[in-house]
């Protein structure tokens, strides 16, 4: 994955740098590392801006990390921003916010391999899991998520099974989420 125009220009703002050169990737990741404390590898950066030729994807910690030297919460955030970076305040088809769902909306989602989920809204961005295929999630679990985006992993902030908080919980880490819609009448 090469940055867009759109966040290499970002980067050169933030850092002041040309960002032209193989030299420019090894600055950058000194200075991304002295704002916010997380070290991207010098290697990654170039890939990442075209210096070295490779079809690894990056993982989402290494594009948060970015997003968070640009002063954005997450990279879901800034990859939305970007999306719509032509002014206006319309939503993308592949993005869902749970702050904009009312109680008892239903989320059908899927990732790979095989990974489907039905979700209710019980409001303030909890869900309860109504219907489970292959995953780790089972039904009845209630989970937290503020933000699903189609084509990245789905963030679950707390897992809760049987009154216990089981933490956190990532899913489709590779694939990202390979299905997302609002659901009708327990549509699964």
């Amino acid at each position: 994955m090469l940055l867009s125009l759109y966040l290499k220009n970002l980067l050169r703002q933030k850092s002041g740098l040309d960002l032209r050169l193989p030299s420019d990737a090894e600055r950058l990741a000194l200075d991304i590392e002295s704002v916010t404390g997380e070290h991207i590898g010098t290697n990654t950066l170039k890939r990442l801006l075209g210096f070295i030729s490779d079809e690894r994807e990056p993982r989402l910690t290494t594009l948060d990390i970015l997003a968070r030297y640009l002063d954005y919460p997450d990279w879901p955030t800034l990859y939305a921003l970007e999306r719509n970076s032509n002014s206006d305040f319309s939503r993308r088809a592949d993005e869902i916010r749970s702050d904009g769902l009312s109680v008892g909306a239903e989320i059908r989602l899927g990732y790979l391999p095989d990974r489907h989920l039905l979700l209710q809204h019980m409001g303030k961005g909890r869900f309860c899991v109504v219907k489970s295929e292959n995953g780790k999630l089972k039904e009845h679990d209630e989970i937290e998520v503020a933000h699903f985006v189609k084509g990245y992993p789905l963030i679950v902030s707390h897992v809760w099974r049987d009154g216990a908080d089981l933490g956190s919980f990532t899913a489709g880490r590779t694939s990202g989420l390979t299905e997302l819609m609002l659901a009708e009448d327990g549509d699964f």
